[in-house]
């Protein structure tokens, strides 16, 4: 995985499907959507103000569009939807070749801000 571009509450990470995350019917793992999905929403968590200095997902909720090809970029990018001060609402999109929707996501993390700081986004 390689993180992409980043703004104010929105994280692109991509990461190239390679055949060791196969299933069994030869096609991108859920699994690893799921974990593309999870660390771009994370990372987009990163960017916000005051800033999170950890962030850890307890709910995950993904939809499969279309299954992802071996060999393809797959790009994913997080946004922050609500951030308070002990837990956020993100979302994700996962993109294939030409922009073909692969899936998309919704998290929800317990958040830790910087000491003494505790506007909201």
């Amino acid at each position: 995985m390689k993180e992409v571009s980043e703004e104010e509450g929105v994280a692109v990470i991509e990461m190239r499907a390679a055949p060791e995350m196969a299933n069994s019917i030869g096609v991108v793992h859920g699994g690893m959507i799921s974990t593309l999905a999870d660390s771009a929403m994370g990372r987009s968590l990163r960017t916000i103000k005051p800033a999170v200095v950890r962030q850890v997902s307890f709910d995950l909720k993904l939809n499969f569009i279309s299954a992802a090809r071996i060999g393809e970029t797959l790009r994913a990018t997080g946004r922050v939807v609500h951030a308070g001060r002990r837990t956020a609402v993100t979302e994700c999109r996962v993109e294939g070749s030409g922009e073909r929707l692969i899936a998309t996501a919704s998290g929800t993390f317990a958040i830790s801000r910087e000491k003494g700081k505790t506007e909201t986004l």
